[in-house]
């Protein structure tokens, strides 16, 4: 007597290749949007703080520590965002925001990775 049913090996193998088929076609996303054309226009080293970036910004997305050569130490807040297509590669934006913050808690420095369309630093007079 011949069953209609199908073999347990074959629902096995589909189970598996359906969400690698399924993630050709769906958008990725990591971090989180944020706006450095604001960021970029309000801040000054050695002025801005870090309430003040944290209203611009929002909570940064990871904090570490930097330390320098010289030994000078800086806490660091990162925010990053990316958007991209597994199928599509060149269609992928990522970008990445790094500030350093000296020991009075004012930005020293911050390094930017994306589009310049956010807009250029402002120059401190």
């Amino acid at each position: 007597m011949k069953t209609n049913s199908i073999p347990l090996r074959h629902i096995f193998i589909a189970a598996l290749a359906a969400p690698l088929l399924m993630a050709g076609c769906t958008s990725m996303q990591t971090g989180r949007e944020f706006n450095y054309a604001k960021f970029s226009q309000e801040t000054r080293p050695g002025t801005t703080d870090m309430a003040q970036v944290r209203a611009v910004l929002g909570p940064p997305m990871g904090k570490g520590l930097v330390v320098e050569a010289d030994g000078s130490m800086y806490e660091q807040w990162t925010y990053y965002y990316g958007t991209g297509n597994l199928t599509s590669p060149e269609k992928s934006r990522f970008k990445l925001l790094q500030i350093r913050f000296n020991q009075a808690g004012t930005v020293a420095s911050y390094n930017w990775s994306g589009e310049l369309s956010g807009g250029a630093p402002v120059e401190s007079k």
